[in-house]
């Protein structure tokens, strides 16, 4: 935050942007297709046309604004990040091989993803959640009942969720130590104190069913996730027809609670997509700051042993 904390405010000034237009393109296509049913002027249609392919345009054109800026700060996190892992590698005399495997593991690998999560840290649950309020707020207000019916559906990703990411996260914390394990091995083998080729067969392996296991969980929360937006879809349809069909509500109003709730379908994904990300890096920073000072630790023992300092 001390690096990027203005460039913060302009991502969620940007975000704020996005998510209040977000709803927009549901309250246009519901005055479209309720134009239509009523036998409505061609005139109306054609500017309500015009207007939504407007919105969409706005929208699109402060999302592509919004990427590229967030790109740009999470390179300058990764560049700074790098630089402190640097600084200290070439400042310390006498590293051992697990030194320098962990320092090549932080230095090539490890900071992507923390350096990475800090152009979405705040910008993104501003965003999704921005767009999950407004969206939602927008389909109570047209039909209350059907609206939160249909909601309803995400009730139980609260439960479902935040297990199978504890569990994401016991394996993700495992392959990091792995890697360190396999770059310290590396660099034994390189100077000649290794031990032999054999040993580089089970750190693999781990990693893959480690790698594996992370896959099957993640895959099967977004089945779980999927089914549960088609299970809502599948009731705001047919009870939203019944409805319509019986004259207690507008078409528009169905297709716009459908619409909306498509379009709350992928901020919520990405919101849980931000969860496991800032959890997977709450691990990744711990382990990355404790290689860091170790490291530090050393070179200051080190040096207060030149300066006459320890026996």
């Amino acid at each position: 935050m001390q690096l990027t904390g203005k460039h913060q405010a302009g991502l969620a000034m940007l975000s704020i942007a996005v998510f209040l237009l977000s709803a927009a393109p549901l309250d246009l296509q519901r005055r479209i297709i309720n134009t239509i049913v009523d036998r409505g002027a061609l005139e109306t249609v054609l500017w309500l046309a015009a207007a939504y392919g407007a919105v969409a345009l706005m929208e699109q054109s402060l999302k592509l604004a919004l990427n590229i800026y967030r790109g740009w700060v999470s390179e300058s996190s990764v560049r700074a990040l790098r630089t402190r892992a640097g600084e200290t590698s070439r400042n310390a005399d006498g590293a051992t091989a697990v030194d320098t495997g962990v320092e090549i593991a932080v230095m090539l690998e490890e900071v992507e993803p923390i350096g990475g999560f800090t152009g979405i840290s705040i910008s993104e649950p501003l965003l999704q959640g921005g767009i999950l309020v407004s969206v939602t707020g927008y389909m109570l207000y047209l039909d209350a009942g059907l609206a939160l019916l249909a909601l309803a559906f995400f009730l139980p990703q609260l439960v479902f969720v935040p297990a199978l990411q504890l569990a994401i996260n016991r394996r993700a914390q495992s392959r990091i130590i792995t890697k360190r394990g396999l770059s310290s091995e590396i660099v034994n083998t390189a100077i000649g104190s290794g031990k032999g080729r054999g040993w580089i067969k089970e750190p693999i392996n781990r990693v893959f069913s480690l790698n594996m296991g992370i896959y099957k969980l993640k895959f099967t929360m977004n089945l779980l996730m999927n089914l549960m937006h088609h299970s809502a879809v599948a009731v705001a349809l047919g009870v939203g027809g019944w409805l319509a069909l019986q004259g207690r509500i507008e078409v528009g109003t169905v297709v716009a609670i459908v619409a909306g709730m498509g379009k709350l379908n992928d901020p919520w994904g990405d919101l849980v997509n931000w969860a496991r990300e800032l959890s997977v890096v709450e691990v990744k920073y711990r382990l990355f700051v404790g290689a860091v000072d170790r490291l530090f630790s050393r070179e200051k023992e080190q040096a207060d042993e030149a300066a006459g300092l320890h026996p």
